[in-house]
């Protein structure tokens, strides 16, 4: 651990955020690693004590920078490297998406599988329990005059 700084693209590839480092780049370009909410390009350096933001939809993770490597690291060792202090509201964010079934499903892909079908009913199930039926309403057009329909 020689080096005190070292190239945000780097470090978020080292410390196993990204699969590999070309994609760690191009989220960079793209705007979604940030450093002090500034969006930063991939030659950016990043140094103890930094707070990494990456914005992987739908939830924007906080990393804090405890350490600085150009190597990748075995899973093990990323908690020397890194603290994960996402906070819950966004962590909550994936367990809402998780427990409702869906699936990133851009338009014109398809129908829903037979299993997202069965998920998608069970959730919607519960969201319109019987408790809510209780709201059916009666309209009557008694209020409606006849000189109301004639215009």
């Amino acid at each position: 651990m020689g080096k005190q700084e070292v190239r945000i693209d780097k470090w978020i590839w080292a410390v196993r955020i990204f699969k590999t480092r070309t994609i760690a780049s191009e989220a960079c370009k793209k705007g979604r690693v940030m450093i002090g909410d500034v969006p930063v390009k991939p030659s950016r350096t990043v140094k103890p004590g930094d707070i990494v933001k990456v914005r992987k939809p739908p939830v924007t993770y906080s990393f804090r920078v405890l350490a600085v490597t150009e190597n990748r690291l075995g899973a093990k060792l990323v908690p020397e490297y890194m603290e994960n202090i996402t906070p819950q509201s966004e962590l909550d964010l994936l367990d809402v998406i998780r427990i409702s079934g869906f699936v990133d499903r851009r338009k014109g892909l398809g129908r829903p599988t037979k299993r997202e079908g069965r998920q998608l009913e069970e959730f919607t199930s519960h969201v319109y329990d019987d408790s809510t039926r209780g709201w059916d309403f009666d309209f009557d057009d008694d209020f409606l005059d006849d000189e109301d329909l004639d215009s």
